[in-house]
């Protein structure tokens, strides 16, 4: 099993069902050092899903001022696959660690865009 942060368009039951087949369960946690920037998204697929042109990215500041509200869920090999491909060449998926000490995955701004 693997550990997924979102704190945007993954916590869709609509986006979840369509990529999982299921509605995922988590748990509230906050990662410190990172904002939250827009994205526009233009693949066809992620719009189709999602039903929003505009996507929220997680920017690196590594001030500790700064921090996103998410939930981590837990998904399978398998589950992680589909959100890579879901998640569009301007993320790139991390490793972090949260508030509560857990690690998960997280998907940040390829490039920080700021």
């Amino acid at each position: 099993m693997h550990h997924l942060f979102s704190y945007g368009t993954l916590q869709l039951k609509k986006v979840q069902l369509e990529n999982y087949g299921r509605i995922l369960n988590g748990k509230k946690d906050v990662l410190y050092g990172y904002r939250i920037e827009d994205l526009l998204i233009t693949d066809e697929i992620v719009l189709k899903k999602s039903e929003k042109n505009i996507h929220p990215v997680a920017v690196k500041t590594n001030h500790p001022n700064d921090f996103i509200e998410g939930i981590i869920f837990e998904i399978t090999e398998t589950e992680l696959a589909a959100t890579d491909q879901y998640e569009v060449s301007d993320y790139k998926r991390v490793l972090e660690t949260f508030a509560s000490g857990n690690q998960a995955w997280i998907y940040v701004a390829r490039n920080n865009i700021s």
